[in-house]
């Protein structure tokens, strides 16, 4: 069975419409509105080697917010559907992505159960304008908005980093190596990875 799935979101803020198959092989099309969160959303597409297609819409010229947390939101809930009952899958796994001085680590179960934790990110950091529309603070609610709508546990950790930029993108790469794993068919597991048999 294909494991895709397509989403369109339309509220009075923004327009989403996403489609991602998780068996790809990181083919990306990415066109957010917002160049920063095109270059991370690429690279979480690349990474994960999930084929991900986004074009989205919004209040830009109000603020980002609203549009990156509706894509965030839209991928969590396309990610949920494309693992269907999660048959056979890994379900946990980690990584840690370096990016110059910057560290970051990721560790998530697909356990159906939402929980998000973000820890580690330097001080000030939430209030950095990265790329001149993406503020710090948007990176943390992309997690947990994925986590949230995905039900998926993620404890992210940034280890160290100085550069803004390059803190961003470890933690999103972090993330899109450790779903790599955790969502990529173990030949070993037979049926659901859960002793309740479900996720």
């Amino acid at each position: 069975m294909a494991r895709t799935a397509t989403i369109v979101r339309e509220t009075s803020e923004s327009k989403v419409e996403l489609s991602l198959n998780l068996d790809g092989t990181g083919k990306t099309d990415i066109d957010t509105s917002v160049p920063f969160y095109n270059h991370m959303m690429t690279a979480l597409g690349k990474h994960s080697l999930i084929d991900l297609k986004i074009k989205a819409t919004g209040d830009t010229d109000i603020d980002a917010h609203h549009t990156v947390e509706d894509i965030a939101i839209v991928f969590g809930e396309a990610l949920k559907q494309g693992l269907g009952d999660k048959r056979g899958i890994r379900r946990f796994a980690d990584a840690t992505v370096p990016l110059d001085e910057a560290l970051a680590k990721a560790v998530v179960d697909i356990s159906g159960r939402p929980y998000c934790v973000c820890t580690g990110e330097p001080e000030g950091f939430e209030y950095c304008m990265i790329g001149g529309h993406f503020t710090g603070s948007l990176v943390r609610h992309v997690m947990e908005s994925i986590a949230m709508h995905a039900g998926i546990c993620l404890h992210l950790h940034v280890i160290s980093g100085r550069d803004p930029h390059h803190i961003a993108e470890a933690e999103f790469k972090a993330l899109a190596r450790a779903l790599r794993f955790a969502i990529e068919p173990d030949p070993r597991v037979d049926g659901i990875p859960s002793t309740k048999g479900a996720l």
